[in-house]
């Protein structure tokens, strides 16, 4: 996938072919499809009753299932490929994590050659039929499966805890559904400050405040204290739905802007439109102190969020 050398070159080419497969007019159409699905795991949801955990009801499972119906990848492998990309984003184990990319690169094989003989209206048919190695395929749409699903599961779960710990905004945004737009984008900047940041290698010598990085050095971008910078974010650690002003950092910057982006928007704005509107009246069902987020854990999110009505 190239080196420190070739990498501008590498991420350009890669994102010319991968940009017209997320562009907004083709995320857009998505949009009815990921409103139905969140409509039928909220009606599970109020089947099951409460009390009942959010995180594997709602935040789990539909950016898993969006995701596979977009790549072309069996929702009945969830529990598999879930569990090989939670070792990928294990920060603390490096052995772990290898041996998950292995599983799930060799699981996308799998799928290619299946997509080879029986292609789909899919993600991975389409790239088949580009002129990509069987292996390059495999690789870039288990990269996609990885991120996908991760980020929005942390970020579904975070926003829900978000609106949820502030009766006040929550009681907002459901007196004036309009302000959707606005909260979404402030449940992406909100969560808390910390972790172990994006790698990226500076391209030239870089001075940040007394401290000089040279090319080629690693460096690891904290987007989330970025995020709460008060220069920037008046107030940063007081979560508003109705905030605007700069954009957050969430998706990254510039040649490495998140392809992903207008799904993660179109799946967020979904989940909060219709759990407000559906249980107006939910809460925690325990003290926010319990809850508790992934350790070692390359994206974060809770590991579960009790929650009644």
């Amino acid at each position: 996938m190239g080196n420190y050398d070739t990498e501008q070159a590498d991420n350009a080419r890669l994102r010319c072919l991968l940009q017209p497969y997320f562009s907004p007019r083709r995320m857009r159409a998505l949009r009815p499809r990921v409103d139905e699905l969140t409509a039928g795991l909220l009606h599970d949801l109020a089947g099951h009753g409460p009390p009942a955990d959010l995180h594997q009801m709602l935040a789990l499972p539909l950016p898993i299932q969006v995701i596979c119906e977009l790549l072309g990848v069996p929702y009945a492998d969830r529990e598999q490929f879930r569990a090989w990309s939670e070792a990928v984003g294990d920060v603390r184990d490096r052995a772990r994590s290898e041996q998950g990319m292995a599983e799930l690169f060799g699981y996308g094989q799998q799928l290619v050659a299946r997509k080879r003989e029986q292609p789909g209206d899919d993600f991975i048919s389409r790239l088949c039929a580009d002129d990509l190695g069987d292996d390059e395929i495999a690789m870039l749409s288990m990269g996609l499966l990885f991120a996908g699903h991760e980020t929005t599961v942390a970020a579904i779960g975070m926003g829900a805890l978000c609106l949820l710990a502030h009766p006040g905004q929550q009681q907002a945004l459901i007196n004036d559904p309009g302000r959707i737009t606005t909260a979404v984008e402030e449940i992406l900047r909100a969560p808390g400050r910390g972790g172990g940041g994006i790698p990226r290698y500076a391209r030239a010598d870089v001075e940040i405040g007394e401290v000089t990085v040279r090319a080629g050095e690693l460096v690891l971008l904290d987007i989330r204290a970025a995020n709460h910078d008060p220069a920037v974010f008046p107030g940063p650690d007081r979560f508003d739905v109705t905030r605007r002003g700069p954009a957050h950092l969430s998706f990254g910057h510039g040649g490495h802007y998140c392809l992903g982006a207008p799904l993660a928007r179109i799946e967020l704005q979904a989940v909060f439109s219709q759990l407000l509107a559906r249980f107006p009246k939910m809460r925690l069902a325990v003290p926010v102190g319990q809850l508790r987020v992934r350790s070692g854990a390359l994206v974060g999110g809770l590991t579960k969020l009790p929650v009644e009505w």
